[in-house]
């Protein structure tokens, strides 16, 4: 996205009226062609003048208190300014190494400035989301133009309109009014209309964020928020289709309840870390390795399902059931211990072949559970049972999901579903329960489209809705801070270069001509070391 002010071309106007032979970067009008449209092989825009009066009347209506609102915003801009550089200065540092150490913070900035997705790592963005950043980049311009368009008519400046544009493959907007009259006016004056823009994109990140806090108690009267998520989508690619629908409800993931979609995402990812960084991986290729859950299987159901005899790399277990190991489950030695999986691993007359519809029933030892354990007593179990651990291929997770489906036809009888896991082979066959997912538990939570809001008058399209707004506000938040950023940044035709050529104007014991100068040799280093920056990022 590229936002260029239209004040810099109005200084350019007045060069080439001087100097026929100046040639500058953008299309130049003489001010009786202003008000048509320009079209070219790389440049187009389109002006809109009916928003010209409206905006000065309301600007000269509010202009006390605009001008104090907008005097706060040049001190936030500045903050701005200063904390970009500060940024850039430090990325210049790791770049030639005089520096070293962790930059999380560093990070993060460079997300906003260069990424500005809330998207994980690894996560491809979805037509969807596209369609999101679109509708947010709208909102986030129209309200950065807006703001210079309100600071500079509560000053008494005349706007002569408001265009959008498309310079080569970039969008951008920008307002045209009098630039030789703002120039006549002091300087803190004019701080206020460049710093205007960047002060409106914070509002607008606090309004979204705000929204998002109250969104429950705005959507209070038509949608319910207290319960656990709804699926409102699951595409076939998914590894959930089959199990899942839309207007099914998940109620827990190994066995902790989950109240709404955010929790759904961050307890996935929890239980991949855990995953990660607790079990013990064998160090020989094509071995095995031990879920760090167990269940509490009476003995009469192991002598039914031990298996043998078994050879190497090959599946020891029918289709439709699932392998699980002995395991010790004691106050000293727990799932995490190396040894007794190891020791189980390599004995495979330990295994057991059993269906995971029936074992998902019974009560859990373990210590990587859930608070609310079936049995309660954490790993022990009685007398009559063993600890059995299931056994999967390195890489994947055993996740435990319970769901409800509490529509109409399953209150009356049971829904007919056959739901096939080609990782598990599990079935359920009723109105809710729960089945196994075996799987990368990250890119599982991802693929399924869930909302925190239940309609109260339970028409399904209404359902959409509090995901789409919430979505918007999301993006918006997002787009509107990294436009905000960006325009801080001290580079040419920036926001950024006018709030630092504001800033040296008062800074009276510097001569105009030696201002100019440092003007344009930060505003040289500033490009520079941005474009350094954001090559880094792909480094």
């Amino acid at each position: 996205m590229m936002e260029v002010e239209a004040r810099r071309i109005r200084r350019f106007r007045n060069q080439r009226h001087t100097n026929t032979n100046t040639n500058t970067l953008l299309p130049l009008h003489l001010s009786s062609f202003s008000h048509h449209n320009t079209i070219s092989c790389w440049y187009c825009d389109y002006k809109f003048f009916s928003f010209n009066k409206p905006l000065f009347d309301f600007g000269q209506r509010h202009a006390r208190f605009l001008k104090v609102w907008f005097s706060i915003g040049v001190g936030f801009a500045l903050s701005v300014l200063l904390g970009v550089t500060l940024f850039l200065l430090w990325e210049l540092a790791r770049a030639l190494h005089l520096c070293g150490g962790s930059n999380k913070l560093g990070n993060l900035i460079s997300a906003f400035l260069f990424r500005f997705s809330p998207l994980l790592p690894g996560l491809s963005l979805s037509l969807a989301d596209a369609g999101y950043i679109c509708i947010s980049t709208v909102i986030s311009v129209y309200v950065h133009e807006v703001g210079h368009a309100v600071a500079a008519t509560s000053e008494g400046i005349q706007i002569e309109y408001i265009a959008i544009f498309i310079a080569v493959l970039f969008p951008g907007a920008l307002v045209a009014f009098n630039y030789e009259l703002l120039q006549s006016l002091p300087h803190f004056t004019a701080l206020r209309v460049y710093s205007a823009g960047i002060w409106h994109n914070a509002a607008c990140c606090a309004a979204c964020g705000l929204a998002l806090f109250l969104l429950p108690l705005l959507l209070f009267p038509l949608y319910s928020s207290s319960h656990s998520p709804v699926v409102l989508n699951v595409p076939r690619t998914s590894p959930l289709s089959g199990f899942l629908v839309p207007g099914d409800v998940i109620l827990s993931v190994d066995n902790v309840p989950i109240r709404n979609a955010q929790e759904w995402l961050e307890l996935n990812t929890l239980t991949y870390d855990i995953k990660l960084n607790n079990v013990n991986i064998s160090q020989h290729t094509g071995d095995l390795w031990l879920a760090n859950k167990g269940y509490c299987v009476p003995s009469v159901m192991m002598q039914e399902s031990k298996i043998t005899e078994s050879s190497e790399n090959q599946d020891v277990c029918p289709s439709g059931l699932a392998a699980f190991v002995k395991v010790s489950c004691s106050a000293n030695i727990t799932l995490d211990d190396g040894h007794s999986q190891t020791d189980n691993l390599n004995r495979k007359g330990n295994m057991y072949c059993l269906n995971a519809k029936d074992v998902v029933k019974l009560n859990k030892c373990g210590a990587h559970w859930g608070p609310v354990a079936t049995n309660g007593s954490g790993c022990t179990c009685s007398q009559d049972e063993f600890c059995l651990a299931p056994v999967q291929e390195p890489g994947l997770v055993w996740v435990e999901i319970t769901y409800s489906s509490p529509s109409p036809e399953c209150s009356l009888q049971e829904r007919n579903r056959s739901s096939v896991s080609e990782t598990s082979g599990i079935k359920e066959t009723n109105c809710g329960g729960t089945f196994i997912f075996v799987g990368d538990a990250i890119s599982m939570a991802h693929s399924i489209q869930l909302t925190s809001y239940q309609p109260r008058l339970g028409l399904k399209f209404a359902a959409y809705l509090p995901n789409l707004v919430e979505r918007i506000l999301m993006w918006t938040f997002h787009v509107s801070l990294a436009l905000a950023l960006l325009n801080g940044l001290p580079v040419y035709f920036l926001d950024g270069e006018y709030i630092l050529e504001g800033t040296l104007s008062h800074l009276t014991w510097l001569s105009p001509r030696k201002r100019k100068k440092v003007l344009r040799l930060c505003l040289l280093s500033g490009l520079l070391i941005s474009i350094i920056a954001f090559f880094q990022q792909f480094i």
